[in-house]
């Protein structure tokens, strides 16, 4: 985990299942401890993503939601990209190439994008709902 300006880096490795649990949960809240703008999931070292590691990720999504914080993620490959569409994590949590371009896009959204006073990233342009 490393701390920028604004951004705390979160370098996932390996395989992201529900064995990586307890580790992703304490390197994010040690990521929240600078109170950053953002935290950015560099997913470049992950070879393998499952229904439960996916259900990390939103866990993390929630908790930055709550904290009026982005999370965006960059490094994935094409087959990771796509999960990301299909469960529509892409919906929330901004995609990047690399880690430059996922810093310029906390600078082009600043804290609130597209006119969403949550400060996330809507790609489809869409408030999300909460289930009742």
């Amino acid at each position: 985990m490393r701390h920028l300006p604004g951004a705390a880096i979160l370098e996932l490795r390996g395989e992201v299942d529900g064995f990586a649990e307890e580790t992703l949960n304490r390197a994010y809240s040690r990521a929240e401890e600078a109170n950053p703008v953002a935290v950015l999931l560099d997913l470049g070292g992950v070879k393998y993503i499952n229904s439960k590691g996916i259900a990390l990720l939103v866990v993390l999504l929630i908790r930055a939601r709550q904290a009026r914080r982005q999370i965006l993620a960059y490094g994935l490959g094409d087959h990771f990209r796509e999960i990301f569409q299909i469960t529509r994590l892409s919906d929330y949590i901004g995609l990047y190439d690399d880690e430059t371009s996922a810093l310029a896009g906390i600078a082009r959204s600043g804290h609130a994008m597209n006119g969403n006073a949550d400060g996330i990233e809507h790609r489809n342009g869409k408030q999300p709902r909460a289930e009742t």
